[in-house]
């Protein structure tokens, strides 16, 4: 979405469009997932966890890290990844704000 149409919305909606983009891949599903199992600091691991090459790998990575979700460490030859957890809070309340505004109805209007 660019920048001029994306003003016409409230920050809120922007979050959450700018978390649905970043979430919008399952290999970046699997990235998050391996991280939050793990609990620590990935270096060069995850092309070993998943059928991708490490190019594909690496964009995947780069999505992940400007939505902010995870944030990375130079180490030596190599960029050590983990979750942000400052973002991944935030992210957390927005999602549960938008899935929890919806009040579940007895009789549905598309039954």
């Amino acid at each position: 979405m660019g920048a001029s149409k994306s003003a016409h919305f409230t920050e809120t909606q922007n979050n959450l469009a700018n978390i649905a983009k970043a979430l919008a891949h399952p290999a970046r599903i699997a990235i998050l997932e391996h991280l939050i199992k793990v609990n620590a600091c990935v270096c060069g691991d995850l092309v070993d966890e998943l059928p991708l090459a490490q190019p594909t790998v690496s964009q995947h990575l780069k999505e992940l890290k400007l939505a902010g979700l995870i944030k990375g460490e130079i180490e030596g030859n190599s960029i050590c990844y983990c979750i942000d957890e400052t973002v991944w809070l935030k992210y957390q309340t927005v999602l549960q704000g938008f899935f929890g505004s919806y009040q579940i109805q007895k009789t549905g209007c598309c039954s």
